[in-house]
């Protein structure tokens, strides 16, 4: 089974993103107490910052997170890394290398591309087999500066030329993800509205999303 059919198998919604920096050892907790809520589908590791070493000793012991939660763990950027630690597919950005190299390295797991808001750069990485593809920003992050805005008549649009699940990425949170659904959109990314909630802890944010 490719990844593009396990992905259309799966219910839950949420595809969360970890935080920039991973260095409080209770993160592993409130993760594990996260997944455990049973809403979240994919769980990718975002570490910009970090070194290749602890990026894969990070990503061992989520891993084994991921995997006693049946949730599909995605590693950001580099298809190496996502192999050596056993991912279940890889994440790319337009800066990220080719998706027919990825796919070299990855084989048959999961390979997911930004996409922005650019319908040629959405064609393209449906036509070199991605298996989803990130559309956004939708709205303000605190992840992220937002350099590229997408609008839900962009979502309708491209729902209408692909079956390639979307995921959608900017901002979401409890006040506004129920629209991008309404609209079709497969996954939601989340990340600051778990992670850095100044009124909710982790567990308590990901509840509010019903």
């Amino acid at each position: 089974m490719n990844g593009q059919k396990r992905l259309k198998k799966i219910k839950k919604l949420i595809y969360l993103i970890s935080p920039e920096k991973i260095e409080n050892k209770n993160f592993f907790k409130d993760l594990e107490l996260v997944l455990k809520t049973k809403k979240v589908s994919h769980f990718q590791l975002r570490l910009k910052k970090n070194k290749f070493k602890k990026i894969i000793l990070i990503g061992k012991k989520i891993k084994n997170i991921c995997k006693k939660n049946k949730v599909k763990f995605i590693v950001n950027d580099d298809p190496l890394a996502a192999k050596i630690i056993g991912a279940d597919g890889c994440h790319i950005g337009q800066s990220d290398g080719s998706i027919k190299n990825a796919r070299k390295i990855l084989k048959n797991k999961i390979l997911g591309v930004t996409c922005h808001n650019s319908k040629k750069l959405i064609r393209k990485a449906i036509n070199e087999g991605a298996d989803y593809i990130a559309i956004g920003a939708f709205y303000s992050s605190k992840t992220k500066k937002i350099r590229f805005k997408a609008t839900i008549k962009l979502l309708l649009e491209v729902k209408k030329f692909t079956k390639v699940p979307i995921v959608a990425i900017g901002g979401i949170n409890s006040k506004n993800y129920k629209k991008l659904l309404l609209n079709k959109a497969n996954f939601l990314a989340i990340s600051s509205y778990i992670w850095k909630n100044k009124k909710l802890n982790p567990v308590e944010a990901i509840s509010n999303l019903k």
